[in-house]
């Protein structure tokens, strides 16, 4: 039977080198290759010129390069935003969008191919989970949209917010953000990443222990258990009063403020009462500070029923509660940006 070829995208420096001692090549081979594919961006080794064509060979022998392939890209006519779906050598499809701040290019990726969580509002709920993405998938995605643009306009910020749950793919997600910010890679400050959860409590108490300099945002959407748990069946198993006590010793632990993100559904979630439960949970979570929360006009999805209720006057009712809210900047409104919405369209062939 052929052994399998690895995947070199996945590898930090040090696995690398341990696999090109296995060959019989000297370690620092294994310098010059992470900085031609990490720093570089030369995806072919055959293209790696510092190395001789025999050696090539025995790479291209023993590793592949699994950089997702662009199989649609859609730019916004409205603002910068560019949103992608990804092909993968398995033929699965993801979705990775591009968008522009004034502070730089951020990358929103997706950790997963589907998703198990079941949220009723998200576009990728109905066509179920099939696989987790590789580290090296992940950071593929970053470097498949940052292609065709010059170094300076590279991606500065990623958040993982796309399809999946990344505390669902943990250990993989763990590895991306190593190889991500490597000081002989790309070397991203993980202060520049964002990592949104719908709330998976043994994990969010065990990335405090990891002690990252990320942002963690918290998926509410809901300030009572009843209704959370019918727009996200993970409350069911994590209600809200294990959430929040998670995320309080998250704080303690880190000194790193949570977001919260609260899609705002008319007729759901949106009326003064809920607005008034809202603050009644939070501010016991961080007693010395006012918490954060973004909100986030529902997107549009086919078949969920939902409609967007006013993020501006639910702004104003959390701020009589005091907390901080803030609107979020709608991006890619014209060419379905909202997670998941591409990736179902080419799936079930709907435009």
């Amino acid at each position: 039977m052929e052994p399998q070829k690895i995947d070199i995208l996945s590898l930090l420096p040090e696995q690398l080198e341990a696999e090109i001692l296995a060959m019989g090549a000297p370690k620092f081979r294994a310098k010059q290759i992470f900085r031609q594919i990490h720093v570089k961006r030369v995806f072919d080794f055959a293209k790696m010129t510092e190395l001789s064509k025999q050696f090539q060979a025995q790479l291209n022998d023993r590793f592949y390069i699994n950089l997702p392939k662009i199989e649609q890209k859609l730019a916004s006519c409205v603002d910068d935003t560019v949103k992608y779906l990804c092909g993968l050598s398995d033929g699965s499809r993801v979705e990775t969008v591009r968008m522009v701040y004034h502070h730089g290019n951020t990358a929103c990726i997706s950790t997963q191919v589907g998703c198990k969580m079941g949220c009723q509002f998200c576009a990728s709920a109905p066509l179920g989970f099939i696989r987790n993405l590789t580290p090296g998938e992940m950071l593929g995605q970053i470097y498949a949209v940052d292609q065709g643009y010059p170094e300076s306009a590279r991606i500065s910020g990623v958040v993982l917010m796309g399809i999946g749950e990344p505390l669902d793919n943990y250990e993989n997600v763990m590895q991306f953000l190593r190889l991500l910010s490597h000081p002989e890679g790309r070397g991203m400050s993980l202060r520049h990443v964002s990592l949104s959860s719908c709330g998976l409590v043994p994990q969010i108490r065990r990335l405090a222990e990891e002690d990252l300099p990320l942002t963690l945002s918290v998926s509410l959407h809901a300030a009572d258990d009843a209704t959370r748990s019918a727009l996200m069946p993970v409350n069911r198993r994590y209600p809200l009063d294990e959430l929040l006590a998670a995320c309080g010793d998250y704080f303690r632990k880190t000194g790193r403020r949570i977001t919260f993100e609260y899609a705002v559904i008319a007729g759901e979630n949106d009326s003064p009462a809920a607005a008034a439960m809202l603050g009644k949970r939070l501010r016991p979570v961080f007693p010395k500070q006012r918490p954060h929360v973004n909100l986030i006009p529902v997107n549009p999805v086919k078949g969920t029923g939902f409609t967007a209720g006013s993020a501006v006057r639910f702004q104003k009712l959390l701020e009589r509660e005091g907390i901080n809210a803030t609107v979020r900047r709608t991006l890619g409104d014209d060419i379905s940006a909202a997670c998941g919405q591409l990736r179902r369209d080419a799936m079930t062939g709907e435009t």
